[in-house]
């Protein structure tokens, strides 16, 4: 195998897409309240997820890429019923009964769950830093959701405290799906990886859908919503999010989510009147600085760790 130049993976190379898909996700949460309200959550992320499929798939052929998808089409369709159609339908869910700021706010425990599940799954035991991120990180969490708490419903139906549960499922099915991805579909071209997702959550989502379809036809603006939610900020998106994790790594990747919630709120705000809460914004930062302890990108003092990593493994996450 050709090595990867050196010059595609420095930060100068994939902090463009980095931004980008910050802005782009954060008008994601937008396009789900627009959509949610007249589809329902299920229908809502099957819809996305199905034009997301039909944007990429003529991709795919036309750069010869569909006999990697079929050699590897198990692992790719399981990390597209973990990293969309759970995420999506949950999202979708809780956006019934809670903003989009706040949706976006709990998305940025990502990282967080991220950093669990390698510590679990992979045994990438953290630095003492990066224990005390993932407990601030989670005390933020537990701050955020008590003023949520609430398990009664209101009047979409939907109690709050329930809505926030449902976001923080989706955030643990990003990290399982993250650190998934990176072991298993390393070295998978990002379009392949990012087709083949879709194609297994829209499987995954076809009979639920169907059940739950709405009896009403949804409007225009309904309609719109989700197409674009299909074509941006999956189709597009999920390109960009998988190419970050193969040239900068599940811990940058997922980091996209420290900056996702300030397009989120500032959409909100701009397109629904939402408003914005101190106590929101406080446990937001907590929440962003637990999590950059959490993956190691805020360090306190510049001592090593006690068992440093091997040469050879060092270069190989600077290769990725």
């Amino acid at each position: 195998m050709t090595a990867v130049p050196q010059a595609t993976v420095t930060p100068r190379n994939w902090i463009a897409d980095f931004v980008l898909l910050a802005a782009i996700w954060g008008s994601s949460f937008l396009f789900m309240r627009l959509g949610t309200v007249e589809f329902g959550p299920v229908a809502t992320a099957a819809v996305r997820v199905t034009v997301a499929a039909a944007f990429l798939l003529p991709l795919l052929w036309l750069r010869g890429l569909a006999p990697q998808l079929r050699r590897h089409w198990k692992p790719v369709f399981l990390i597209g019923i973990l990293n969309s159609a759970v995420p999506f339908a949950c999202f979708s869910y809780a956006l019934l009964s809670i903003t989009t700021g706040l949706s976006a706010i709990l998305n940025a425990t990502v990282p967080l769950f991220g950093a669990l599940v390698a510590w679990a799954w992979l045994k990438d035991r953290p630095a003492g830093s990066r224990v005390l991120g993932l407990a601030i990180g989670f005390a933020g969490v537990a701050l955020l959701a008590w003023d949520k708490a609430s398990f009664k419903p209101d009047a979409s139906g939907v109690a709050p405290g329930w809505a926030v549960l449902a976001c923080l499922l989706a955030c643990l099915c990003y990290g399982l799906a993250a650190n998934a991805t990176k072991r298993y579909l390393s070295g998978l071209p990002a379009l392949v990886t990012a087709t083949g997702s879709q194609l297994g959550a829209t499987l995954g989502l076809a009979l639920p859908a169907l059940w739950f379809w709405p009896a009403r036809m949804p409007g225009l603006q309904a309609w719109l919503a989700v197409i674009a939610l299909g074509i941006v900020c999956t189709g597009v998106a999920y390109v960009l999010y998988f190419r970050l994790i193969e040239h900068a790594g599940p811990a940058r990747a997922l980091a996209v989510t420290f900056l996702v919630p300030v397009f989120a709120v500032f959409y909100g705000v701009l397109f629904l009147g939402e408003g914005v809460t101190g106590w929101m914004l406080l446990c937001g930062g907590v929440i962003v600085c637990g999590t950059a302890l959490s993956t190691g990108l805020l360090r306190f003092g510049s001592s090593p760790r006690p068992k440093p990593e091997p040469k050879s493994r060092i270069d190989a996450r600077r290769t990725h």
